[in-house]
């Protein structure tokens, strides 16, 4: 009596929304869209200043950690990933970036045929439901709304000005290819005169419409035991609901988007993977696979911070009273500091004016937060903050089983700065982007440096 399907998708993140839309719109297939989080119910979830309140919160995000890493003294890190339908598009900052044109053409130079900049543009267009309208580089009526910032915050125009004093031009679209200077993001937020800027995940673009379609199923809280084969060949999946265990056959083909995390970790614990590791958690090997979980890549914030002397940053609706109005101006017109995540605005610049192109994104936020992802609450005082990211790390990390247990997390191993480079481009990106806040524009707003502490010499 197992239940059968055309497709099943394991994983409702943005790959298996995208994927799940295209497959049900056929009509010929019956699909089952398996998500181990819950539904995207969650009111916070949809308001864009949300972000903080979807973040480190088990309703919404796995709360993973990473194991504690040489690289950097051994400290243990959170690692957020969206616990929900749309998946992690539907917990993050809601910034729309495509990425730089070379990056691309260097997957076809490898020999990724259909990766190169002028390959994937025509997609990205398709894709967009653009507030700005057709364009070269855009497109419009497409299933992901893309919108510009619903915020005026004076002192963003002050980033701005300051960066172009340093070499860092001003940008108008970071979506053409070349990302190089400094402007406002946009934002994947729906748009529009009438009714609020609401977020556009995965979910809401691609999975919303094809809902109640009679030939797609979606489980939701339901926890992949393992991929089921017959010789190598994928032909089911056992998955938990809270304690019982369900088996379904797939006629075609079992199509695994679990995204970074939870794609190598299902594979392993299917008996994918390295026989040695599989073994040790008595895991029958289905097909020797060294490579599962290895090449890990990941990029970590560097935080450049100042308190701020005048009342002009977010803090502004960081009180009770604040929050309120703010919440207040958001249902009425749709703006506000509600309207948007707390990064509006950034730059991407070189590390090193040797750099052909920019290898380091600058996330400029109007509050002085203690850490990235806000998890020690709303500041008490004003202050601005750059948090500095590196684009391309050469450093290598990996994910490894716990245990056989599918419930168990993952073993997370980024291994930030186990080459050395990363750390001299973060180091040297850090002192670029603290040289911004160091301007001249900036003196009659610029207080104490709250980051790097006295003791960090970045020198």
């Amino acid at each position: 009596d197992m239940e059968e399907f055309d497709y099943i998708i394991i994983g409702a993140g943005p790959a298996g929304c995208v994927l799940t839309n295209r497959i049900i719109n056929s009509g010929k297939y019956k699909v089952l869209l398996i998500e181990a989080g819950g539904n995207d119910s969650y009111p916070w979830i949809h308001i864009p200043v949300g972000y903080y309140k979807t973040m480190h919160n088990p309703k919404t995000d796995w709360c993973y950690k990473t194991e504690p890493d040489e690289t950097m003294e051994n400290v243990s890190i959170p690692y957020p990933r969206g616990k929900t339908l749309g998946g992690s598009s539907s917990i993050n900052g809601l910034l729309y970036i495509r990425g730089q044109e070379q990056d691309y053409d260097i997957w076809r130079q490898l020999g990724n045929k259909g990766w190169s900049w002028r390959d994937v543009l025509p997609y990205f267009i398709k894709a967009e439901d653009q507030e700005r309208g057709s364009s070269q580089f855009h497109g419009k009526g497409g299933p992901l709304a893309v919108s510009d910032q619903r915020i005026k915050l004076d002192i963003l125009d002050v980033f701005q000005t300051a960066a172009s004093e340093v070499g860092i031009p001003k940008v108008d679209d970071f979506n053409t290819g070349d990302n190089f200077g400094a402007g406002y993001f946009q934002f994947t937020t729906s748009h529009g005169n009438k009714g609020l800027k609401l977020r556009c995940s995965a979910a809401k673009g691609y999975l919303n419409p094809a809902k109640k379609r009679a030939n797609l199923k979606i489980e939701v809280n339901a926890h992949v035991q393992k991929i089921n084969f017959e010789g190598k060949k994928a032909v089911g999946v056992n998955y938990y609901i809270k304690n019982e265990l369900k088996t379904v056959k797939a006629k075609r083909e079992v199509i695994l988007s679990a995204g970074s995390i939870g794609s190598p970790h299902i594979l392993q614990a299917s008996g994918i993977g390295e026989s040695e590791k599989l073994n040790k958690h008595g895991i029958e090997v289905v097909h020797e696979l060294k490579g599962v979980g290895k090449n890990l890549q990941d990029h970590i914030a560097v935080v450049s911070q100042f308190q701020c002397t005048q009342p002009v940053t977010l803090h502004r609706s960081a009180s009770f009273l604040g929050t309120m109005l703010a919440g207040i101006k958001y249902l009425i017109t749709g703006t506000g500091d509600a309207s948007n995540p707390p990064c509006v605005g950034g730059a991407f610049i070189k590390s090193d004016p040797g750099k052909e192109i920019p290898d380091i994104q600058i996330h400029y936020v109007s509050l002085a937060m203690q850490d990235v992802h806000g998890r020690s609450g709303v500041p008490q005082e004003h202050g601005f903050s750059n948090l500095v990211y590196l684009c391309r790390p050469q450093s290598r990390g990996h994910i490894a089983l716990k245990s056989s247990d599918p419930n168990d997390d993952p073993l997370m191993f980024p291994n930030y700065f186990s080459v050395e480079q990363d750390l001299i481009d973060t180091r040297n990106g850090l002192r670029e982007a603290r040289r911004v806040f160091l301007q001249p524009v900036f003196d009659e707003y610029r207080g104490k440096e709250l980051k790097p502490e006295n003791n960090v010499n970045i020198d």
